[in-house]
């Protein structure tokens, strides 16, 4: 762990939630969309994906969008919301029992590009599997993009929490799984440890003393 941390600030997708991605692509080339990897990725989105993930448009904004794509399937909004929930997996126990250790010693702070969707769908997750409604029964403070119409990697949203919070950067950590939100991050100072595939951060960096 590194020294002289008092806050950490947690992504979600990657490091608290199993995702992948690739599910929710072939959801879609299931419904006929064939190009969806085109227009959505980890890396890279266009303006619609971004625009759902800071609240500038709404779910039904985002159905229509999607419908729009490919008129001629005629899909329904039950089918287009499960293929966009695909890459939704699972809150390994592990990691909700960090969480709440953590918490004892740490200021807690959830900072995750998302939308209305996805949060709907993680929090039936967390309640299908753990009998917990949200996420805000670990953290102190928690930032959801399309909540707080500001996403990463743009500086922004890291000064707004570092300022709301009155979080010194060099005392605070802030862990993810992409190296653009990474980036930002370190640029203002802020501690930082980036999740690669296969990392965890109960097998790799909370580990039980000796």
């Amino acid at each position: 762990m590194i020294q002289g941390i008092k806050h950490i600030i947690f992504d979600l997708g990657g490091v608290l939630l199993n995702i992948d991605y690739k599910a929710t692509e072939t959801a879609f080339l299931e419904l006929g969309i064939p190009d969806f990897s085109t227009h959505y990725s980890q890396l890279q989105q266009n303006d619609f994906f971004n625009d759902l993930e800071t609240g500038r448009i709404s779910q039904a904004d985002f159905i229509k969008g999607m419908q729009d794509v490919a008129p001629q399937l005629q899909l329904s909004e039950a089918q287009i919301v499960k293929a966009w929930n695909a890459m939704l997996l699972d809150f390994p126990i592990r990691r909700l029992q960090l969480l709440q250790q953590l918490r004892l010693y740490y200021d807690l702070v959830l900072l995750s590009n998302t939308n209305e969707i996805h949060e709907a769908a993680f929090n039936a997750i967390l309640m299908a599997e753990h009998t917990i409604p949200a996420l805000g029964a670990f953290f102190d403070r928690i930032y959801f993009s399309h909540r707080v119409g500001m996403r990463k990697p743009d500086q922004e949203i890291f000064e707004r929490i570092l300022t709301e919070n009155e979080f010194k950067p060099e005392q605070t950590l802030f862990i993810d799984d992409s190296p653009q939100h990474i980036e930002t991050a370190k640029k203002l100072g802020i501690q930082t440890i980036y999740l690669t595939d296969g990392m965890t951060i109960e097998k790799d960096i909370f580990l039980p003393k000796q």
